[in-house]
């Protein structure tokens, strides 16, 4: 079993973000906090959504604004043998972000030639076992 801190990439010409919170102001109870997101899919899922030199994953940070990263390969969350994507962000970067893979991943499912009626994957969404309980 691979460990739970596992190590995230993303493409090398991702948007960098603060390492520390701005500072606060007299509007800042009207700023969003920063999110995390977490969901699994497949090795193969995993490098559709980073494309080829980075360049798709590179695409939808630019698009949505969020920050995309991957488990490395064969890094696989604890118990399963898919990879971990994280996305990073305000609440609305997030929802582009998570719009754009899924909408790569129904895409790339669908250009495959089968016999399937539906083409069927899996993508498991990650919830911490506080909010479950809660």
């Amino acid at each position: 079993m691979e460990s739970t801190e596992s190590s995230y990439v993303s493409s090398p010409e991702a948007p960098r973000r603060r390492s520390s919170p701005p500072p606060k102001s007299p509007t800042s109870d009207t700023m969003e906090k920063p999110t995390y997101v977490r969901f699994l899919v497949s090795n193969a899922a995993a490098g559709s959504v980073i494309g080829k030199g980075g360049a798709t994953i590179t695409d939808f940070q630019s698009q949505s604004g969020a920050r995309i990263q991957l488990s490395r390969n064969h890094e696989f969350f604890p118990g399963t043998t898919d990879r971990i994507i994280m996305v990073s962000g305000s609440i609305n970067e997030i929802l582009k972000a998570v719009d754009l893979v899924l909408a790569k991943l129904l895409s790339e499912l669908y250009s495959e030639e089968t016999d399937d009626v539906e083409p069927r994957t899996k993508l498991r969404l990650v919830v911490p076992i506080v909010l479950v309980v809660a």
